[in-house]
């Protein structure tokens, strides 16, 4: 099975406290993996240095074997877990921003995703509901042909309806080819598209493997699983 992600002994410190400490974790090609912990874990730390965002102290992070840097970015598309466009750009706006700085942004797409998500291209993004701005970014983040789509908190905060509809087109984009990492709380509204779980806590692995096989194991759902890692935190 084809590798898309390697990390091996990652270590992320700011200033002398570890955001991430010997982190190890590896995602074959054509999974989605569910990245799980409490706030403060390490989770966004983790997802900006695989997006090539941040530097590690030390440790190694290979995208399709290649250590993180300009050849990596054009192979990840990554979901900030906040809005990063602007309140006077239309949608059509941004997908040109978008079509202008990746060059593997596929503009037909984008407009199929944002028919899909019943969004209309001459709204600002002033006028957007928080759920709509989500739909938005997560339309223009799977109009990339990446490699690996690494989502930071997709769901957060977004109405139930908003939900199905982001998880309606985590699906629709899919592609074996690729693979998706999310990070949320939201566990039981998410898991059952997750091939693979990580759970994350104080910068460390706490539990990783199989969502199939671990709620075989332990004989429950991977959000009572969760529950049961973190209730104590």
């Amino acid at each position: 099975m084809e590798k898309i992600l390697e990390i091996t002994n990652l270590t992320k410190k700011y200033f002398s406290k570890n955001a991430l400490k010997n982190v190890n974790l590896s995602l074959d090609k054509g999974r989605i993996l569910g990245l799980m912990g409490p706030n403060g874990s390490g989770k966004t730390s983790l997802l900006k240095i695989i997006a090539g965002l941040q530097h590690s102290n030390s440790g190694e992070v290979l995208v399709c074997g290649k250590k993180i840097g300009t050849e990596t970015k054009k192979l990840v598309s990554f979901l900030p877990d906040k809005n990063v466009l602007y309140p006077y750009m239309k949608a059509i706006d941004a997908i040109n921003f978008f079509q202008n700085y990746y060059d593997d942004f596929d503009v037909n797409k984008a407009f199929e995703l944002l028919d899909f998500m019943k969004l209309d291209k001459d709204e600002k993004v002033s006028s957007m509901s928080k759920g709509m701005i989500e739909k938005l970014n997560l339309s223009l983040t799977f109009s990339r042909n990446a490699k690996l789509f690494v989502l930071d908190e997709p769901l957060g905060g977004v109405d139930p309806v908003a939900r199905e509809k982001i998880i309606s087109t985590i699906i629709k984009t899919y592609n074996e080819d690729s693979s998706i990492i999310i990070s949320t709380h939201l566990v039981n509204d998410v898991e059952s598209i997750f091939d693979d779980v990580c759970f994350i806590d104080k910068g460390e692995i706490v539990l990783c493997g199989s969502a199939e096989q671990l709620r075989s194991e332990k004989n429950c759902s991977i959000d009572k699983l969760y529950i049961e890692t973190f209730q104590n935190n």
